[in-house]
């Protein structure tokens, strides 16, 4: 079973807006693949600037599901602009929108990586491998000057607009448009993500913020995403994660909302970046916010239940689940913290 992984950050843009916290981004999450879940330096292609060309980042995508064999995991995060184009080529029947990444050599006659290729693409993984895809840019054009900063550290928006000839395509229309991003299937059903996870950082009507955080620029999605997989060393589910990011953007007043798109609703409750396995630790669990919520949850509850005690079986560890831990722990003679790790499996279930 091989890991491979393709960061891609553009800070430095040919020809429009250039960004600040995108090499930052790859580099975090370069720490996190090789700190949390085991990726090697070989495992992890890295295409920054001015190598991370249209014909660079197709190659290297193209290059890496090529390879992919059952069994395989691949993760793929995008760190730069976005935008939107109306659909071009009939295919977006629903809301006529296409959604795009800009490479380094972006422009609006065609170069530009659109939601399509990424499908043609991704069509060809084989049954049995996985993708993870997290695109840390815009899909469309709210503002984040709402928000109170400094001006010279004010967060910007990761999104270019479409010039005169390209926006008049579709003028007067945008009632009519529903927003898409790539995380939905067009009418046709032929897009969706059946062989891949996706992670998007915003609402395809919000901004993704390129923001000042703790001394450094950082795409502000992927610092509050690596910082909790950082915090739980990798051992949160998807579903988790996924709550907790959203929390923290809110909390720190940016207005976007990420999103998550599974192939199935057993793939929210998986951890990030790799295959459930039989044979791997099974996470502590304990009082967090937002609550952590799972197949784990649900089962120690279980055994708790089993044993006497009074609980709902519901599969979120909130305030009540965590009270009835302790008093298994005291009746257990065991440290009463409400945390449950192996010592406590190993009474409730052994």
């Amino acid at each position: 079973m091989a890991r491979r992984a393709l960061l891609v950050g553009i800070n430095d843009y040919r020809g429009i807006r250039d960004l600040r916290g995108c090499l930052n981004d790859i580099s975090n999450m370069r720490n996190i693949l090789k700190t949390c879940l085991g990726f090697r330096n070989n495992d992890i292609r890295v295409l920054v600037d001015a190598r991370a060309t249209k014909e660079n980042i197709l190659h290297r995508l193209r290059y890496m599901v090529r390879l992919a064999e059952p069994g395989d995991f691949m993760m793929f995060h995008f760190s730069g602009h976005g935008a939107q184009i109306r659909d071009r080529n009939g295919d977006e029947l629903q809301d006529g929108m296409d959604e795009l990444i800009c490479p380094w050599d972006f422009n609006w006659d065609g170069r530009f990586v659109l939601d399509d290729d990424f499908d043609e693409i991704f069509r060809k993984l084989p049954e049995g491998s996985l993708l993870e895809v997290i695109l840390d840019c815009c899909h469309s054009g709210d503002g984040t000057t709402s928000l109170s900063r400094s001006a010279e550290h004010s967060p910007m928006g990761r999104y270019i607009s479409p010039p005169p000839d390209i926006a008049y395509r579709y003028e007067g229309e945008e009632p009519e448009l529903t927003l898409r991003g790539f995380t939905s299937a067009n009418r046709s059903g032929n897009r969706s993500t059946m062989n891949h996870i996706l992670w998007s950082a915003c609402r395809s009507d919000q901004e993704s913020a390129d923001a000042y955080i703790n001394g450094n620029y950082n795409g502000a999605f992927t610092y509050y995403f690596c910082k909790h997989m950082r915090e739980t060393g990798g051992y949160i589910t998807r579903r988790n994660l996924l709550e907790r990011v959203q929390n923290s953007l809110r909390y720190n007043r940016y207005p976007q909302s990420p999103q998550l798109a599974c192939m199935n609703d057993a793939a929210f409750e998986n951890r990030p970046f790799q295959f459930p396995s039989e044979d791997e630790p099974e996470r502590m669990l304990f009082l967090t916010t937002p609550y952590m919520r799972g197949d784990d949850v649900k089962r120690m509850q279980q055994g708790l239940k089993n044993a006497g005690f009074r609980i709902v079986v519901d599969g979120v560890f909130g305030p009540h689940t965590h009270k009835v831990i302790k008093q298994f722990q005291e009746k257990n003679e065991i440290l009463s913290d409400g945390v449950v790790g192996p010592i406590v499996r190993s009474v409730l279930f052994d």
